[in-house]
């Protein structure tokens, strides 16, 4: 992953963290820690796990958090655990089955104050874009919304797969909701920013793995690809052309 990633995205995926679980930290070009590798094991496997991105949503409580998904019809799949300098999490799903976590981040000592830069509108090596296909649109809105207060009144036709609604939270839209291509799998979609679409085109390529669609512009000019690493799990990317 570590050879795939940092040469196709500019990433430096560092060494393995102390303790029991094989997790390392994802850092970027401008110093910022953006996500996290962590090793599948044997039991993970056996259970059926696979190689997949999965998103952080902070939370100011992790287990309150859960208890208002569960209540609204999500369900718990990893209770909350600590993870030493990362924070707490825990890993869920919304109504449809989409996974995710959700995570009260543990600030840097003597920087108790900083935020989470992982997500970004525009830097390179962040996520830009966050996009969930689901089955159920309208009820996703009102989970997400429910949930964390994200709203989405803002939208744009896509045909058949009906409204491309646009999420926002505090005023900065951070990604959107719609119905699924046919053939394409359900799930969150997370867009990281690369400088040239063209050079991750050839990366990919030399990297071993493949790319599904793309490139493919999109309404601000930017242009996208989406693929799958050669471990199997799918990646998203936005870029210049």
């Amino acid at each position: 992953a570590k050879s795939f990633y940092d040469r196709l995205v500019g990433w430096d995926i560092e060494p393995r963290q102390a303790g029991e679980m094989d997790y390392r930290k994802i850092r970027v070009g401008d110093g910022e820690h953006v996500g996290g590798v962590m090793r599948l094991t044997d039991e993970m496997l056996l259970h059926g796990a696979r190689p997949v991105w999965l998103g952080y949503v902070a939370v100011d409580d992790v287990d309150d958090t859960v208890n208002r998904i569960e209540a609204q019809g999500g369900k718990t799949h990893l209770p909350g655990f600590d993870i030493p300098g990362v924070g707490r999490i825990a890993m869920v799903t919304d109504p449809q089955d989409n996974p995710f976590y959700v995570m009260k981040p543990t600030p840097p000592k003597g920087d108790e104050d900083k935020k989470s830069t992982a997500f970004s509108t525009s830097a390179i090596g962040h996520v830009n874009w966050n996009e969930l296909a689901t089955a159920d649109p309208l009820a996703a809105r009102q989970f997400y919304g429910g949930t964390f207060g994200w709203t989405s009144d803002q939208f744009m036709p896509m045909g058949e797969l009906g409204e491309y609604r646009f999420f926002a939270h505090h005023g900065t839209t951070i990604g959107a909701v719609s119905g699924c291509v046919e053939g394409t799998p359900a799930g969150w979609r997370y867009y990281v920013r690369v400088p040239s679409i063209s050079n991750a085109v050839d990366a990919v390529k030399t990297g071993g793995g493949t790319i599904s669609m793309g490139p493919h512009e999109v309404p601000d000019g930017d242009h996208i690809i989406i693929g799958n690493d050669p471990q199997g799990a799918e990646f998203a990317l936005v870029g210049k052309p």
